[in-house]
């Protein structure tokens, strides 16, 4: 049975989610900051005669999260899909959404695939001797971090709302910045996002390429891990290319599947 969640299931829905809070990341951050009631969020869950939580759907908007951890009524969560006139997105691990292939869906999108890696306190290893530099951005701080972003990664700063998005997150303390500076200017950095209280991502990790091989990635990462694992949250990330993803298997990141996105 498929039925939508209300607030009276928020405990046993987060216990559930809980039991894999990286892969739920963005799930349990989405209910901790918008719950039950939203217009543009509403969740749903498949339960067994027992009343335990076989799969859970979150629609944010028309973007669709799909978890599960053995097989679930495939059919029917794309069945509230295909209602979706304007359904624009399916992301999830790689094992669950990947059963929403071969036309299950109406407007399934191209598929895009990361690793989804995690970080937890017992594994975390500094790479770094040294972050005395390393300080955490304010509000003030938001045109610097538009401008290293917009430098390091192509088309950022083409991206709408790109402004306007960042102070979202960071006024609703679901995102941080650390980095490094020189002259007013800063030269590696590394956020977070879609914080919650079991987990955090880290995004938009980015060196100028004048400052590269001076270890400030290394001190960056190091303290913003320290800092995140102190609260008892994990940390996760996503990354395509392996060798890119040597970093944060030597600070202790473990991979734990594949996340697909279909837009």
């Amino acid at each position: 049975m498929i039925r939508r969640l209300g607030q009276s299931d928020h405990d046993s829905l987060m216990q559930y989610l809980s039991e894999e809070p990286s892969i739920n990341l963005f799930i349990i951050g989405d209910i901790e900051s918008f719950g039950y009631e939203s217009e543009f969020q509403e969740l749903w869950a498949q339960l067994n005669d027992d009343g335990n939580y076989e799969a859970v759907m979150l629609r944010y908007f028309h973007s669709y999260i799909v978890y599960a951890k053995s097989d679930f009524d495939v059919q029917g969560f794309a069945d509230i899909m295909n209602a979706d006139p304007d359904f624009s997105e399916l992301s999830g691990k790689a094992s669950v959404v990947e059963a929403f292939e071969h036309n299950r869906l109406n407007k399934l999108g191209n598929k895009i695939s990361t690793y989804f890696s995690e970080l937890k306190t017992d594994d975390f290893h500094s790479i770094s001797s040294s972050q005395d530099r390393v300080k955490v951005a304010t509000i003030e701080d938001i045109d610097r971090i538009i401008s290293i972003r917009s430098k390091g990664f192509k088309n950022y700063s083409n991206r709408p709302n790109a402004r306007e998005s960042l102070l979202k997150v960071m006024e609703s303390g679901v995102s941080r910045t650390f980095y490094t500076e020189d002259q007013g200017e800063m030269t590696s950095v590394a956020s977070t996002t879609a914080e919650n209280s079991l987990s955090a991502m880290i995004v938009a990790v980015c060196t100028l390429d004048e400052h590269r091989n001076k270890g400030l990635a290394s001190e960056v990462m190091t303290a913003l891990c320290k800092q995140i694992l102190s609260e008892g949250k994990n940390l996760c990330l996503f990354y395509e290319n392996p060798k890119a993803g040597a970093i944060y298997k030597r600070l202790g990141f473990k991979d734990i599947g594949i996340w697909n996105m279909y837009r």
